[in-house]
């Protein structure tokens, strides 16, 4: 050890951090600890991953600052074997997991890992039909927007929603740790949360999108624009007897196609805001609302001020 590391008392630092993960492991069952190395996926992996997959996706626009378009193909095609064959390790990581932590066999890990990774693979070209739909509601949306390139460069809604459509193709597979960390890292860049078990219609555009936050069972229809701050949550969150939150129930809102949902609006619970609605901003909502409705902070007061 280094005369200047000795100023740290690392050996004592070093000892106590093994005494606290012993303790952890020992109080959640994982006395054995990672003893054949790492087995949990990588969210520095993921980032490479899902930049990797944007530049095959839309090359000329998100790859190589030199890329020519005679080369495109070939850039596609390695671009996408290098980052499949890693997702593939990803997917090993996150299957061979809770192939162990749920007492199952792991030997069909690999097989399963290459079918869902072979599945993500084939349904790339679908997923870019379906973001070039995101990418012109984003350029007819906004007014700002000077072109469908500058929307696919610069808005953070529009890689927030590759990120998305990329992530569900997971968590729908069975991938749901790659798919939210696919998630948490264009949360991270953008401000926008989505949980990738969201279902989200064609044409989908977060305008500004600092704030947006959409739970996992939020199902959004097509055409919908939805601006910064708004919050599509859940209402309450039940419990079991023993006092543990109950996972999987719908409890987020069905949001009908042609809907606009304007900045600060908090809609929670499993309500529906029916097709063609407007919802004003700032609008606190726990109710469902009809088809065609234009719900704003005023319309929602009765004359003494207390909300209908």
């Amino acid at each position: 050890m280094s005369e200047r590391s000795s100023h740290w008392q690392l050996q004592t630092i070093v000892s106590q951090l093994r005494t606290a993960r012993d303790q952890w492991r020992a109080q959640n069952g994982r006395v054995s600890g990672e003893q054949g190395g790492r087995e949990l996926p990588s969210r520095a992996a993921m980032a490479e991953i899902l930049e990797a997959l944007c530049g095959a996706l839309f090359p000329m626009r998100l790859g190589p600052v030199d890329l020519r378009e005679e080369s495109e193909d070939f850039y596609v095609g390695h671009t996408l074997d290098v980052a499949l064959n890693a997702l593939l390790g990803q997917a090993r990581l996150e299957l061979r997991y809770v192939a162990r932590h749920s007492a199952q066999v792991d030997t069909a890990v690999e097989k399963q890992a290459i079918s869902l990774i072979q599945d993500f693979a084939l349904a790339l070209p679908g997923l870019r039909s379906l973001l070039d739909t995101d990418v012109l509601a984003a350029y007819h949306g906004d007014p700002a927007a000077r072109s469908v390139d500058e929307v696919l460069l610069c808005y953070p809604g529009i890689l927030a929603v590759i990120h998305h459509r990329l992530a569900h193709h997971l968590y729908r597979a069975g991938l749901p740790l790659l798919a939210r960390i696919s998630a948490e890292i264009a949360h991270s860049a953008t401000g926008i949360d989505i949980h990738p078990g969201a279902q989200i219609g064609r044409s989908f555009f977060i305008d500004h999108g600092t704030g947006v936050v959409i739970g996992e069972t939020a199902i959004i229809g097509e055409r919908v624009r939805i601006y910064q701050a708004v919050t599509l949550g859940a209402k309450r969150f039940p419990a079991d007897e023993d006092g543990q939150l109950q996972k999987g129930h719908p409890r987020h809102p069905i949001v009908e196609d042609d809907v606009v949902i304007y900045a600060g609006a908090t809609i929670l619970g499993r309500i529906t805001i029916g097709k063609g609605s407007t919802i004003g901003g700032n609008v606190w909502l726990t109710r469902s609302v009809p088809a065609g409705c234009n719900l704003t902070q005023a319309n929602l007061q009765h004359d003494d001020g207390t909300q209908k």
